[in-house]
């Protein structure tokens, strides 16, 4: 199974970028040497020209591919999300028991990705670049005519894949979308928070416990809703 994830890529939408960047070799060098830039400099001090240095080609070579840093910054997250909803669907494929569903993809939101292994990107890397950044691909002026051109289309298959889990288990719940969009976020901003304000959690950098406080949140919100 891992070995079908680790050769999977995700499509991304089209109008995120001018070229594919998987297309070339150099577009590959790109995205792989970019979440790592990132993670070292910030988004704020991220540019195409030191990205350019890093890699060894010129910054017109970059601009071929992308528009400017904040599309590379929501193809990054765009192609998360994506593979998070591929580890969904083959880590449930063979289960008909709804909680055991639905605590697969607590998990998946919370730890990142079940097959942690892939040709394209290095998933673990890109969701501790998402953990502090993704927020800034979301949160601009732009974000309603990105929304109208289907650029957050992953995020959202993802939350209604889970929400559907959420029926599932409570036909009656009233708020799935809601439920799953606060998983989705806040797992990122408590790992956000236990690395860079500590005194905002409980818990630590990779923390099992985690899990079982969402796990808590999840089930007893689901369950209290009849």
């Amino acid at each position: 199974m891992e070995s079908i994830l680790q050769k999977i890529r995700v499509d991304v939408n089209t109008d995120i970028y001018l070229k594919d960047p998987f297309s070339s070799d150099l577009g590959k060098e790109l995205i792989s040497q970019s979440v790592n830039l990132l993670i070292d400099l910030g988004f704020e001090n991220f540019t195409f020209k030191k990205l350019a240095s890093h890699v060894g080609c010129t910054e017109s070579a970059i601009y071929r591919y992308f528009e400017n840093k904040h599309k590379l910054l929501l193809y990054l997250t765009s192609w998360y999300w994506g593979y998070l909803e591929q580890n969904l669907v083959y880590a449930t494929a063979n289960l008909t028991d709804s909680k055991k569903k639905l605590k697969i993809a607590v998990r998946i939101l919370v730890k990142g990705p079940i097959f942690t292994q892939n040709d394209f990107i290095d998933p673990m890397q890109l969701r501790r670049l998402l953990t502090d950044e993704a927020t800034k691909a979301i949160m601009t002026k732009e974000v309603d005519e990105e929304y109208r051109k289907g650029f957050f289309n992953h995020y959202h298959k993802l939350g209604e894949r889970i929400a559907k889990i959420v029926l599932e288990v409570n036909p009656k719940f009233e708020f799935p979308k809601t439920l799953v969009s606060t998983v989705m976020e806040s797992s990122l901003m408590q790992s956000y928070y236990a690395r860079h304000l500590p005194a905002l959690t409980e818990h630590q950098p990779g923390d099992e416990r985690r899990i079982d406080f969402f796990n808590n949140l999840v089930f007893k919100t689901i369950e209290n809703e009849n």
